[in-house]
């Protein structure tokens, strides 16, 4: 057998991740490899913690990038803060809600379930009324529901979750960089994301940002965590002013998050945020135009994912199929309970751009004249 050159195709990532990648952060993962305790690295991953700190809107000590991606972010959000038989209040309306309770009980925690229909969400009444049914020691809720294309307001939410003596612990892996994620002004006690996303880094790292209120938690645990990798007591020897070894940290993909996160910060978090809401307002208007149904109403859609109902009598899987064959652009179908019965859209990062939707609603039309 011959192996030929490495030669993938050139997409148009339009699909819920990951994004385009932007020439700068992929020169930067060109830059040659240094040792992850070398000087010159250690002074790069302050770089990195600073500029997380500003992305996720907040002072927290402990803020660092996961070496795994966003799935490791959300393991590592739960398995520090959650012991056996910990009770745990996780908000479900949609496939990332479905697997925290997964993780949640392979930890042995006791999982109570807050649920909506997929696409909805929650109130601060709502979860208040849930928490006097079933203390618990986190509330645990996603922000971007990527499965749904719903954004779950957080304002006024911790205050409740704190009234009863419990963690806010929330997803942001499709809301960080593209939407307002304001940890300090929401009094979000732990947050996770990755990096494939609105922040336009290639997949593999998840950052994450512990409030003091969380990390006295951590601080009071019983029993040591059951993830040895995922052990931020640990973790953050390497990421602190110890600088101790813990394992050998993906020395190009902290490049690469280093100069995505120079992006953000150079096009500044408000201009960003106003670009992704001006570029989803763009694809809706055009998607209505088409004649196409969105899932979410408008007060709760999410600008970086977009989900479209697919129209009676048309194959999902073929539309998708021909703007990928034809047109370089990959889009997604519906997970969990909206499989087959959803487009997923997503105008993340690099990949939200303007001549990016006029391309595809292009496209969709074209392919919707004659859609089998």
């Amino acid at each position: 057998m011959v192996y030929t050159e490495l030669d993938p195709p050139t997409r148009l990532l339009l699909g819920p991740g990951p994004s385009n990648v932007p020439p700068r952060v992929l020169r930067a993962m060109a830059t040659p490899v240094i040792g992850h305790l070398d000087p010159a690295f250690l002074q790069l991953m302050s770089e990195v913690q600073s500029l997380l700190r500003y992305v996720f809107r907040t002072r927290n000590w402990l803020t660092l990038p996961i070496s795994g991606t966003g799935s490791a972010g959300m393991q590592a959000a739960l398995v520090n803060f959650l012991e056996p038989g910990d009770p745990v209040l996780i908000c479900v309306n949609g496939y990332f809600g479905e697997r925290m309770c997964e993780m949640a009980a392979r930890l042995g925690a006791t999982v109570h379930r807050l649920e909506r229909p997929w696409g909805e969400v929650f109130t601060p009444e709502e979860v208040d009324k849930a928490l006097q049914r079933h203390p618990a020691k986190v509330v645990a809720m996603v922000h971007a529901e990527t499965s749904t294309g719903a954004l779950q307001p957080l304002e006024g939410m911790a205050q409740v979750v704190h009234k009863h003596g419990a963690l806010l612990l929330v997803d942001c892996v499709t809301s960080l960089g593209g939407v307002p994620v304001l940890v300090d002004d929401w009094e979000v006690d732990i947050a996770y994301s990755g990096t494939q996303k609105a922040l336009s880094c290639p997949p593999g790292l998840a950052p994450i940002t512990v409030g003091p209120r969380a990390e006295e938690v951590l601080k009071q645990r019983e029993h040591k965590v059951q993830s040895w990798y995922l052990d931020l007591t640990l973790v953050q020897q390497y990421w602190g002013m110890e600088r101790t070894y813990h394992h050998t940290a993906p020395v190009s993909m902290i490049y690469a998050l280093r100069e995505a996160l120079r992006i953000v910060h150079e096009e500044g978090l408000e201009r960003r945020w106003a670009r992704h809401q001006r570029n989803a307002e763009l694809l809706w208007e055009g998607l209505q135009e088409l004649g196409l149904e969105l899932c979410v109403p408008e007060p709760y859609r999410l600008p970086t994912l977009t989900t479209v109902k697919v129209p009676e009598g048309v194959n999902e899987a073929y539309v998708r199929r021909r703007l990928l064959e034809d047109y370089n652009i990959e889009i997604a179908g519906g997970l969990g309970a909206w499989k087959g019965k959803i487009w997923r859209i997503g105008l993340m990062g690099f990949s939200s751009r303007r001549e990016n939707v006029v391309l595809l609603l292009t496209a969709l039309r074209r392919i919707l004249q004659n859609p089998s």
